[in-house]
């Protein structure tokens, strides 16, 4: 079946015992749940849990298999997804006391499809307040299992905590400065950020809508593009879903094959923002993929600078707009990074958010040229391995903090190029170090192939905590 732990496992390796009858649902769901129960209480990633949603689910996936209709590789498998999507017999708090409680009408697209799926919910994960940076003060923050004096990575701060640990086996993030890859490194998991408008963003929270994005976080890249499968696709409850064609990434993701994929990397650029210690992991995973047959070309990145100020007005901007509902009418019940992040919005002018656009658009531009020349481009996922909770204290107030902390993720988010982020390493104190490969528009497909290739020759992603 697997030579992991059944706690430990991806779920694509399971699928084939679970359709054959050797596990079942409930068994995992079960595992699942009394692993909740035995070590949540110290790293505080669920937000809610739903154990009669999930055995009931359980239940009727073992029946369906049983009787001969298989949905695929996610039928029967616990998961558990971050509190920004909506639904309706789990409870949605969206991480903050101010949104808590209201009734659900409607599930977000991307919970419905993996319930069609076949998924099992298990419950509902912690996040930041706003899908920000902080947890809410009334939230007690989720714990790295590596170190508990080292930041998990926000907003999927719940999520990242909860695969790592065993205590679901994937989970959906949002993404919207690098909130699925900054926690998908921290933790040591692997991320999807899809493209733009591949994902519906139909019920979930938003914080800035034009820089939102969904998508998988898993145990492998397997695992990822199996989510992502699930998940994508147009919706015509969001009219931004783009209606591209879809691909095989699971089978993508198997192939482990990128012999003669030309990967650009620009050493220069990524020595000026990370440390010593990531920019050891890149090189070593820069031998790792040209043994199996990829081709490495130096590139200049488009200097980042102004478009991370962009992101911080547009983020502002937008996230005023999407609380207006609630701002500043209720303003006293927001947690302080939050309420200054809106206050911020509320005060930047005209002028601020065309400067913002500009600059956006001229990245963009510059972005589509860069990948005339190759297929995907490497970048770490933090510029700092295993960044302590002092260290993230230290870099200031915003958007100082933003731009010292995503000048690998947010850039992506500014112009809806896909990346996967996957563990390359660990720092000197065990907290997991992570890379990123950054596609094309809607090259998946690619990005789930070069991370398949990647782990079938490395096993950082099989690390799991020690409790």
């Amino acid at each position: 079946m697997t030579d992991q732990p059944l706690w430990a496992a991806e779920f694509t390796r399971l699928s084939d015992a679970i359709r054959s009858g050797r596990v079942t649902s409930c068994e995992l769901t079960e595992l699942m749940l009394e692993r909740i129960a035995e070590y949540d209480g110290r790293l505080n990633s669920y937000a809610a849990v739903a154990p009669d949603v999930a055995r009931a689910a359980a239940r009727a996936a073992d029946a369906e298999i049983a009787a001969g209709n298989w949905r695929g590789p996610l039928h029967g498998i616990p998961l558990a997804v971050k509190d920004a999507f909506a639904t309706v017999d789990i409870p949605t708090g969206f991480g903050s006391p101010v949104f808590a409680g209201q009734a659900i009408a409607e599930e977000s697209t991307a919970t419905a499809r993996l319930r069609t799926a076949g998924a099992v919910m298990l419950g509902k994960l912690t996040l930041t307040e706003g899908v920000y940076a902080d947890h809410h003060p009334s939230i007690t923050p989720p714990v790295n299992p590596f170190g508990p004096a080292h930041w998990t990575g926000t907003s999927s701060s719940g999520s990242g905590v909860a695969v790592t640990s065993g205590l679901a086996y994937a989970t959906l993030g949002t993404d919207t400065g690098g909130s699925i890859r900054l926690p998908s490194s921290c933790c040591g998991v692997v991320g999807i950020k899809p493209t733009w408008g591949r994902v519906s963003r139909h019920g979930v929270f938003p914080l800035a809508e034009s820089l939102d994005h969904v998508g998988p976080m898993a145990r492998s890249a397997a695992d990822a593009a199996a989510l992502l499968a699930a998940i994508a696709g147009p919706d015509t409850a969001d009219p931004t879903c783009i209606p591209a064609p879809l691909d095989d990434y699971l089978g993508a993701a198997l192939s482990a094959d990128v012999a003669g994929v030309t990967i650009g990397i620009d050493r220069t650029f990524i020595a000026s923002r990370a440390t010593d210690e990531v920019q050891a992991s890149i090189e070593a995973a820069v031998e790792v993929m040209s043994a199996l047959g990829a081709r490495f070309v130096t590139v200049d990145f488009p200097d980042p600078d102004a478009i991370l100020r962009g992101w911080a007005v547009q983020c502002a901007v937008e996230c005023a707009l999407a609380h207006e509902g609630a701002y500043p009418s209720r303003s006293a019940e927001y947690g302080e990074r939050l309420a200054a992040l809106i206050e911020r919005g509320r005060r930047h002018t005209a002028r601020d958010m065309a400067v913002a656009l500009q600059d956006r658009r001229d990245f963009n531009g510059r972005m589509a040229q860069l990948f005339s020349t190759v297929d995907l481009v490497m970048v770490p996922g933090l510029p700092v391995a295993g960044p302590s909770m002092d260290f993230m204290a230290s870099l200031g107030e915003d958007p100082a903090a933003i731009l010292a902390i995503g000048p690998f993720t947010a850039p992506f988010d500014v112009c809806g190029y896909p990346t996967i982020t996957l563990p390359c390493g660990q720092s000197g104190e065990g907290i997991p170090i992570g890379l990123q490969f950054v596609g094309k528009p809607f090259a998946e497909a690619l990005l789930c192939r070069a991370g398949g290739a990647y782990q079938s020759v490395t096993a950082f992603h099989r690390r799991r905590p020690d409790f």
